[in-house]
C-alpha cells in the first residue's frame, strides 16, 4: 500500500506540475493578448461591449492567477514547504473566480473568446482537482481504485 500511495503522490506532482506549465503558458498568451492586441479588437466594439471586454478581461487574468497561486501552493506542499493540512486550510484554497455568462464570447474577437475558454476550462478542471485532494485530505474519498490499482495492491501482499 505504501507503494500504491508513493505513485499517488508521484502521479500528483506530475500533474501539478503539468497545469502550473499550462497555466503559465496561459498567463504569457493572455498577456500578449491584452498588451499587443486587445486595443484593435476593442476599437471595433461599442460602448457597452468595451466595458464588457475589460470585464472579461478581469476576469480571465483573476482566473489565472487564482490558479497559478493555487498550483504553487500544491507545490509547496509537495515539496514538503508547507503541511499536507494546508490543502483544507480556506486561505490556501482556490479563490473564488466569476464565469463568463453563454453567449457573452460571441461579442468578441475569436483570439479573446478562446482565451476566456481556455482560462474557464482550466479553471474548472483545477476546482474537480481541489475537490479531489481536500476530499482525500478529509477521508471522504477513498484512495482511487481501478485494475491497475487492484494489481498493485496484490503485488505487495505477494511480496
Amino acid at each position: 500500500m505504501k507503494d500504491s500511495i508513493s505513485l499517488l503522490h508521484q502521479f500528483d506532482r506530475r500533474l501539478i506540475d503539468s497545469l502550473y506549465v499550462e497555466a503559465m503558458v496561459l498567463a504569457d498568451e493572455a498577456r500578449s493578448f491584452f498588451d499587443h492586441r486587445a486595443e484593435e479588437h476593442r476599437a471595433v466594439l461599442s460602448q457597452v461591449d468595451r466595458v464588457e471586454f475589460a470585464c472579461e478581461s478581469l476576469k480571465v487574468t483573476t482566473r489565472l492567477m487564482h490558479i497559478i497561486a493555487w498550483l504553487l501552493t500544491q507545490r509547496a506542499i509537495i515539496h514538503g514547504e508547507l503541511p499536507e493540512s494546508s490543502r483544507t486550510d480556506a486561505h490556501h484554497r482556490l479563490g473564488e473566480a466569476a464565469s463568463t455568462p453563454a453567449g457573452m464570447t460571441a461579442r468578441f474577437s475569436e483570439e479573446m473568446a478562446s482565451l476566456i475558454g481556455a482560462s474557464e476550462d482550466l479553471y474548472q478542471r483545477v476546482a474537480r482537482l481541489e475537490r479531489q485532494f481536500v476530499g482525500r485530505a478529509d477521508g471522504a474519498l477513498p484512495m482511487p481504485t481501478g485494475p491497475a490499482r487492484d494489481l498493485l495492491t496484490r503485488l505487495e501482499r505477494a511480496f
